[in-house]
């Protein structure tokens, strides 16, 4: 009996061994003629944007890297080659996001726009949502969501028309509300467009594919600005909700912006640029990436628990506050 219980477990670990590598067989081919397949990534001023736009621009894609700041527009073109075309772009705005989809309309003409990476994102502000207002939200969704969203109609005939990808950065935290705020809210929403649009472009052989990365250090987790953020927050309260979280909360809160969340921060950001590149470039691209090793041991475990075993793991590990039933 002893032995047919380790044979079964060989078994199946020969199973697990055999499916990851078929599927990294699988997933190896990369697509032909970059260099007349264009990219439109959104975003590129820092971050997981501008490692793109320069690792893509090496691959030999025709990257249209739209920044936000003239800095980074100049920064990216002294360290990339001629063929990358930098642009402004305000994703809130419909003004800006129609004039970078005509300059790209007339710059790709017949082929297409192979693919857009919509990876513009912000993540302050962020606190619990009795400590925001309505505008807090809109601030953020009109970002988060509502620019992927507007950014990527502006180009979806183009795409339709080259048969490419759609690209879209969401994030761990649009499977598992760990935090109060808008910016759950938002990536819930990207996930949810995500997959209605990859269902109706099915019949037009466009793909449509998910990034969603763990924790990793860009200015989404930056210790000062979260802090930053969290301050002004604080000190626009009303007293009373205040009082409910105690004099202390918010020293803890700022201790555990700096300390934990800074500890738990992937310093390689390449992990998450080369399932964008990926994305892009594979013949056969997966429809879900989740790069960072809390994401994949942690988070989207977490995410699939009964929801009252989830609760109770995140209120644990979260700062008490002072008038808090018992």
């Amino acid at each position: 009996l002893c032995l047919m219980r380790w044979i079964m477990y060989l078994y199946l670990l020969g199973l697990v061994v055999f499916f990851y590598l078929y599927r990294w067989v699988r997933e190896l081919p990369r697509v032909s003629d970059k260099g007349s397949k264009y990219v439109y990534i959104t975003g590129c001023d820092s971050g997981f944007g501008n490692l793109l736009a320069r690792h893509l621009d090496k691959k030999g894609f025709r990257v249209i890297a739209a920044c936000f700041t003239e800095k980074g527009e100049e920064d990216l073109k002294k360290s990339c080659s001629r063929n990358l075309i930098t642009t402004h772009l305000d994703v809130r705005s419909k003004d800006s996001i129609a004039k970078v989809a005509a300059m790209i309309k007339d710059e790709v003409g017949q082929r297409g726009l192979w693919a857009v990476v919509n990876n513009a994102g912000v993540a302050v502000p962020s606190a619990p949502c009795d400590w925001l207002t309505i505008d807090d939200y809109k601030s953020m969704l009109d970002v988060n969501l509502n620019g992927v969203i507007a950014v990527t109609l502006s180009v979806l005939p183009l795409i339709k028309k080259a048969r490419g990808r759609v690209v879209n950065v969401a994030s761990v935290f649009g499977r598992i509300s760990a935090t109060g705020g808008p910016y759950t809210v938002s990536k819930y929403g990207v996930e949810a467009f995500n997959d209605s649009l990859r269902i109706n472009m099915v019949p037009f052989g466009v793909k449509v594919l998910c990034i969603e990365p763990g924790f990793f250090k860009t200015n989404v987790t930056d210790a000062g600005i979260l802090s930053k953020s969290i301050k002004t927050l604080w000190e626009k309260m009303p007293q009373e909700v205040r009082d409910d979280y105690g004099t202390e909360y918010l020293q803890k809160v700022m201790d555990v912006l700096t300390d934990k969340v800074a500890k738990i921060s992937d310093a390689d950001l390449m992990k998450v640029v080369s399932c964008m590149e990926h994305a892009v470039s594979a013949v056969r691209p997966r429809t879900r990436y989740s790069p960072g090793w809390d994401a994949k041991l942690f988070w989207l475990p977490l995410s699939y628990m009964p929801s009252r075993l989830s609760d109770y793991i995140m209120t644990m590990e979260a700062v008490p506050i002072a008038r808090q039933i018992q």
